[in-house]
């Protein structure tokens, strides 16, 4: 199965082993919350779609439960599977694949995550197959969230001045799959049953990461937008991102670390029991 991906996607994620050593994993309390509320904590063999796997941060996390969960992780970007691959995770078949182009069947997982990278999939009503959804990003946070640091809230600018054009978690377009699932206008008519409970459930976890100049720079330079630059353009904001964190005023611990601060928020729904598509015309 081959699935089309966009081309700053391909090539923002190429270098998926810098990806797997310097993006950070998640809190396993929001694991672990996430899972009871999708009703598949402490169900044993437990089927969960990982939709956009990417490296299997989040799957690595899924197969280490003692639930012994039947994990599908599916990814359209090759470089990204081949690190998951990598990882040899117990219970974990790893396929290609995208949010509408996935080797399951309908309706035949218990759940289905998609972890930092529902900003990247296309979904199709009649494709969505799970009996509970959720979401989950870090790393790109919506606007509404304060840097809490000068030289962050610098990364967060220089990050934003690098428009690729696609749909990112901030914009919020992700909610549209839930909130538009019945639609019609004058030239089609158009009824379905919502397939997602409504409103969606959400939480959000804060938290911090104390690391080196360095290990901060890798992590930036691990966003999609910022790998793909090249040459002079990527040393302008090197040298931009290491001005901003030498500062006097910077907060540094005796390791010479600062403290990196994100949000972990993440979304939960959970299908409509025999709401199946309906259309007409």
């Amino acid at each position: 199965m081959s699935s089309k991906i966009p081309d700053s996607a391909t090539k923002g994620f190429a270098d998926a082993a810098s990806y797997e050593k310097h993006r950070p994993s998640y809190p396993s309390e929001v694991v672990d919350d996430l899972l009871a509320r999708l009703q598949v904590k402490g169900i044993n063999n437990a089927c969960i779609v990982d939709v956009g796997a990417g490296t299997g941060k989040f799957t690595e996390m899924l197969a280490a439960r003692d639930e012994e969960y039947t994990i599908i992780a599916v990814e359209p970007h090759e470089e990204m599977r081949v690190q998951c691959v990598a990882k040899k995770l117990k219970g974990v078949k790893i396929v290609d694949g995208a949010g509408n182009n996935m080797p399951v069947p309908t309706q035949s997982a218990d759940a289905v995550v998609v972890a930092q990278a529902w900003h990247w999939q296309v979904f199709s009503e009649d494709k969505l197959l799970a009996e509970s959804i959720v979401l989950t990003a870090q790393d790109n946070a919506p606007e509404s969230w304060e840097p809490r640091t000068a030289w962050e809230a610098m990364m967060k600018a220089t990050m934003w001045s690098h428009n690729d054009d696609q749909p990112r978690f901030r914009h919020e377009k992700w909610r549209q799959v839930f909130e538009k699932q019945v639609s019609s206008s004058p030239f089609t008519i158009q009824t379905a049953y919502p397939l997602f409970s409504l409103p969606l459930g959400e939480n959000s976890v804060d938290i911090v990461d104390w690391l080196s100049p360095e290990a901060i720079w890798d992590r930036f330079r691990s966003l999609s937008q910022i790998a793909v630059l090249k040459g002079e353009e990527l040393e302008m904001v090197r040298k931009k991102v290491f001005t901003a964190m030498s500062a006097p005023d910077v907060e540094k611990n005796d390791a010479g670390e600062l403290p990196l601060h994100g949000r972990v928020i993440y979304a939960w729904s959970s299908a409509v029991p025999g709401a199946p598509l309906k259309q007409g015309g």
